[in-house]
């Protein structure tokens, strides 16, 4: 058996946007709420490296000038690239039931993922066609078919990042990072907005993970009502230019 975080779907012009959320299972979890700025200036490594004409990955067409360049920019997707995770003060056990991680459409749902060592992840391959998952330096995951509908269980097995690749997809690259204190975790909107549920009251680190990585700085929650908001996190900054003071 394995869990498969809360899904909310949220239409807004004309797009639906995946919301993931982990929460726990004490019945009177309190809420933190805040929000997420900046994520224009993040680049998925995806993108980065195939924008290098040695790659040979993809050319882009000729941009039609009359559309503004805020447009033409490549920038994550909230909602399953972002995690945002609470964390206590203390280690956290691990789920006792495992996670789900769909691959399909050239990509994971999630793309980064926090949870605390020793979680059961499941991946569920959603494409009519076969996939070849393994984890890059991880013996225990090594290439292996996942067919259609299929799927492959891999624990956590200690802190740290690992990343999960498919050789017969080269763009699909997902991040799993291994945080003994990993209390929930939750993918904000694409307005930015998220929510974390946690079981008790005390001191948290409220902290954005992208591409596997700690983005931006953390704010801090004194959980002691239902509901606490926290400062915005800040994930993203204008990159300098060449040229730049």
């Amino acid at each position: 058996m394995f869990r498969q975080r809360s899904l909310g779907w949220v239409a807004a012009a004309c797009a639906v946007a995946l919301t993931v959320l982990l929460l726990p299972t004490g019945a009177s979890a309190q809420k933190i709420i805040g929000v997420v700025q900046g994520h224009l200036h993040l680049e998925n490594p995806v993108w980065a490296e195939a924008k290098d004409p040695k790659a040979k990955g993809y050319s882009f067409r000729e941009m039609v000038p009359t559309i503004p360049a805020k447009f033409r920019k490549l920038y994550p997707h909230l909602p399953k690239e972002v995690c945002v995770a609470a964390l206590a003060e203390t280690p956290q056990k691990p789920d006792a039931m495992a996670t789900l991680i769909r691959v399909g459409g050239g990509r994971t749902t999630p793309v980064t993922i926090v949870v605390v060592p020793g979680t059961k992840l499941v991946f569920q391959n959603t494409d009519p066609f076969t996939h070849r998952l393994y984890g890059v330096g991880l013996p225990a995951f090594g290439p292996n078919d996942t067919g259609r509908g299929g799927t492959r269980e891999w624990t956590v097995p200690g802190p740290g990042k690992f990343e999960i690749r498919d050789e017969l997809a080269p763009s699909l690259r997902m991040w799993v990072v291994g945080e003994p204190n990993a209390a929930a975790i939750t993918y904000p909107t694409m307005k930015g907005e998220f929510f974390l549920n946690v079981a008790a009251a005390g001191n948290y680190t409220v902290q954005a993970y992208f591409a596997g990585e700690k983005a931006g700085t953390a704010a801090q929650a004194k959980v002691e009502a239902a509901e606490v908001k926290v400062a915005p996190l800040v994930i993203g900054t204008p990159q300098k230019k060449a040229g730049d003071d």
